[in-house]
């Protein structure tokens, strides 16, 4: 097993320079980039373009507000809005963003900073992009740890018992809640319970923002925990409701899966019990495909499916921080949160794989790959 996992583990070095790669090129070559944005703040399409600007030195701010609108532009010059932009001015904002090198060339040396944890500073939030990810990661682990325990606590028995119970009343009226929960997204169940239990309509218990309340360091210990559970609770239930279904039916069509199988026939006729062969032959035969979506589930919750849920409660974290970066171009923050989720990933499925042995020690990777 350390074999393949430490070839595993190397396989993950060309993955991850393939996909970084590819989000590159693709990032690089889409318009309204960064001096782009720059260019129309510097032609009066957004306020404090001179401000934001100072980076580049007093004689650039000379430049900027001396060509705001009587300069040429440059032949070479390919951005939208650069007319009326002195050329100097925009080869600094060139040199401001990194944009005056080739594109080879600011690939590697991005991930050569990347190889040595230097994930750069913001373009537009003047902050270092490691802050910041630091900044939001306990708002997304909430969500991604949380969310994930509860619908995995929520899935796997109630999956179980309708594989126990197939065609019986329980199983056809859990169905209908499970297909209930597959259609409505998740943000429209947020919705709802901000309508219903957030002083939206009816009832006005639980807070509508935020992941603790403003007077939270005054606070002790326990009421503190009270504090978030009570902020956390609406924005995980949401996410629950909306991720237990597919999860749920999964576990069920395993474990039928497995019933019809030969070796459970043979545990039966040894005079085994029910419970007996449920859950010392069947349970960990059926969980194999459960416990394989384990990293990926986490990861999604995580890094992308709690996006409008942050929206919604406007709670701060990961997932908002990528969406305003890609609307803004921000490629430090785009590039860095990508690297460090698509290597996140990459591991997280090395630890499917592992605790697939751990379930089930019949299974060997090694053996497979000979």
């Amino acid at each position: 097993m350390l074999a393949y996992i430490v070839r595993r583990l190397f396989l993950i070095i060309p993955t991850l320079l393939g996909i970084m790669i590819i989000n590159f090129v693709i990032v690089q070559l889409a318009p309204g980039g960064p001096v782009e944005q720059m260019i129309a703040e510097l032609s009066g399409e957004a306020v404090g373009a001179t401000e934001r600007f100072s980076g580049g030195g007093a004689d650039t701010n000379q430049q900027v507000q001396q060509s705001g609108g009587g300069g040429e532009r440059s032949p070479n010059t390919t951005y939208r809005g650069a007319q009326g932009l002195d050329p100097e001015v925009i080869a600094e904002i060139e040199r401001m963003f990194g944009f005056d090198k080739p594109l080879h060339e600011r690939f590697l040396l991005m991930m050569g900073n990347y190889l040595q944890f230097d994930f750069g500073e913001s373009y537009f939030r003047d902050r270092r992009v490691v802050d910041l990810v630091l900044e939001k990661m306990p708002v997304s682990i909430s969500l991604g740890l949380w969310t994930t325990l509860l619908v995995y606590l929520i899935s796997i028995p109630l999956g179980v018992a309708k594989a126990k119970r197939d065609g019986s009343r329980f199983d056809v009226w859990t169905s209908g809640v499970v297909i209930v929960g597959y259609a409505v997204p998740s943000f429209i169940f947020a919705v709802l319970l901000i309508v219903v239990f957030s002083g939206g309509r009816y009832l006005d218990w639980f807070p509508l923002r935020g992941l603790v309340s403003d007077d939270f360091d005054s606070l002790g210990p326990f009421q503190q925990i009270l504090d978030y559970l009570w902020h956390i609770t609406l924005p995980i239930l949401a996410l629950v409701i909306g991720g237990f279904a597919t999860l749920t039916m999964l576990t069920k069509n395993s474990f039928l899966d497995q019933v019809g199988q030969q070796y459970v026939l043979t545990a039966r006729a040894k005079g085994l019990t029910e419970p007996q062969v449920l859950y010392g032959h069947v349970f960990r035969n059926a969980m194999l495909i459960v416990i394989a979506g384990f990293p990926g589930a986490f990861v999604s919750i995580l890094f992308t499916g709690a996006l409008l849920i942050e929206v919604i409660f406007s709670l701060d974290g990961l997932g908002l921080l990528g969406f305003e970066a890609a609307l803004n171009r921000d490629y430090p923050v785009m590039f860095a949160t990508l690297y460090f989720f698509t290597l996140l990933g990459l591991l997280m499925q090395l630890v499917g794989d592992i605790t697939y042995t751990i379930v089930d020690p019949r299974i060997d990777f090694e053996s497979r790959e000979t």
